[in-house]
Order: C-alpha cells, then sequence, then structure tokens
C-alpha cells in the first residue's frame, strides 16, 4: 500500500508542474491551430475544391508546407505530448473532487484524452519527419489488411462501432454542456462564460457528427468488404457532402469544427490545468 500511495504522491506531485501546466495550455492553442486548419480543408472540400486530406493530419501538412512551418508542427507536437501525459496523470491519480462512478468515468474520459492526444503528437511528428503519408490511405490499407484475417472484419466492424459511439457520446457531451465543469468559469465574464458555452457546443456536436459517419462508414465496409470506405474523417466529410444538401450540411459542420478550435484558445486560459 505504501509503494501505491509513493506512486500517487509523486504523481500527483508532476500533475502540479507549473511547466506541465505552461506545456499543456500552449498545448491548447496548437490544437485549436489544427482544427481551424481542419475546418477551412472541410470548407474546401463542400465548395469542391481540392484539398489535402480532410482530416487533422491534413490540417498539419498544410502548416508544414508553410515558411517555418515545421517549426510550429514540432511545437504543436510537444504542447499535444504535455496534454497527454497530462490527461494521463488525471487517468492515473487525478479527479479527487469526484467520488465513486463519477471519478471512475472521469478518468476513463482522461484516459480517452490521452491517446487521442498521443495519437496526434505523433502524427505531428511524423509530419515533421516527412513520414506520414495521407492517414486516409493509411487507414484504408490498414483496414484492407485487417480484413483478410480471421475474424478480422468482425474487429474491423466493432472498431467502427466503437468510433461511432465516441462521436454520439462527443454530441451528448456537447449538448448538456458537460465540458464546463472542466473550466473555471467563475474567472470568465457574463460574456465570455456565454461565448465558450456556445462554441463548446458547437464544436463537440460538429466533431461528434463527423465521428459518428466516420465510425459508421468503418462498420459499411467490414460488412461489405469495402476497405475504401474505411477513410476516416476524410472519408466522413466527402460523403456528407455528397448528400443531399450536402454542401450546407458540411458547411455547417466545418464552421462547427472551427468553433471548436476557437474553444480550444479559450481553454488555453481557462481549463482547470
Amino acid at each position: 500500500m505504501s509503494l501505491t500511495r509513493n506512486a500517487e504522491a509523486t504523481a500527483a506531485r508532476t500533475a502540479n508542474s507549473k511547466w506541465l501546466e505552461l506545456l499543456a495550455r500552449a498545448g491548447f492553442i496548437g490544437y485549436g491551430v489544427v482544427h481551424l486548419l481542419f475546418a477551412w480543408l472541410a470548407l474546401q472540400i463542400a465548395f469542391g475544391k481540392p484539398a489535402a486530406g480532410g482530416d487533422q493530419s491534413g490540417a498539419l501538412r498544410t502548416i508544414a508546407a508553410q515558411p517555418l512551418g515545421k517549426v510550429l508542427v514540432v511545437t504543436i507536437a510537444v504542447g499535444l505530448a504535455a496534454m497527454a501525459s497530462w490527461q494521463a496523470l488525471e487517468a492515473a491519480v487525478g479527479h479527487r473532487a469526484e467520488q465513486g462512478r463519477e471519478r471512475v468515468w472521469e478518468r476513463l474520459a482522461s484516459l480517452g484524452r490521452t491517446l487521442v492526444y498521443l495519437y496526434f503528437a505523433w502524427t505531428a511528428f511524423k509530419v515533421f519527419r516527412d513520414a506520414s503519408a495521407n492517414s486516409a490511405d493509411q487507414q484504408e490499407a490498414l483496414t484492407g489488411r485487417a480484413m483478410e484475417s480471421a475474424g478480422g472484419r468482425w474487429l474491423v466492424g466493432l472498431a467502427g462501432l466503437v468510433l461511432a459511439a465516441i462521436g454520439v457520446g462527443l454530441v451528448i457531451y456537447g449538448l448538456v454542456k458537460r465540458f464546463e465543469k472542466h473550466l473555471r468559469t467563475g474567472e470568465m465574464s457574463p460574456r465570455t462564460r456565454q461565448l465558450t458555452r456556445r462554441l463548446g457546443v458547437a464544436g463537440y456536436v460538429a466533431k461528434g457528427i463527423a465521428y459518428g459517419i466516420a465510425g459508421l462508414l468503418v462498420v459499411v465496409a467490414a460488412v461489405n468488404y469495402d476497405p475504401e470506405k474505411a477513410r476516416g474523417l476524410d472519408a466522413a466529410l466527402r460523403t456528407l457532402r455528397e448528400q443531399a444538401y450536402g454542401q450546407v450540411l458540411l458547411t455547417v459542420v466545418a464552421l462547427g469544427i472551427a468553433a471548436f478550435g476557437v474553444f480550444c484558445f479559450l481553454q488555453s486560459r481557462y481549463r482547470k490545468v
């Protein structure tokens, strides 16, 4: 037991590191920039213009192509890695204000955020190293290989259901404004709080829709043995564009993703870290 308490105490001291807090807050800024560019790519798809991959990796490649872009990309990678470290510590010893089942759920949510931030940090690092092919192509190839193995189609289908469930969860998370409990709303003016609430709702709902469609496409790919449909967010956005009123719908989703980008900037200032 003493070893466990010592480990928790060490993790808690690390979690209270000022440097970790500053890097995590900087990471929110980088995360916001990535989502703003992601929204721009989605708008390009909405209006039928050629675009890089319509996902976060496409946004990172867009940044890297600019003057000093690779410096910015590696800075974003460091910030996202710090965010992952912070959430990993939260998953391990955090959320002490919660009790019982509520604390368990919050720690599981932090574990999920850890994986998300690690994935994007790794993607940014690969872009910096010029080692990142189009992530949609990578996902299609990975899905194709998985479906060749015994039970692979079932695993791919399950992964699609999980992704769709995450999308639904994000929509609900935004609509019930659960994100507000993680913000220092007492430090906000009434106008800032209202703006933050609206941006958070729009952002989480838009991301949830995109992830939900991406998950359903993965399920369809598994059922029909068609890896081309399993191309992640890029395929989800292009599929949305092909529907009736698709241009309008995709434009609304893109604006929602942009709202999430601005919401990240506000989180950099007001998030409880």
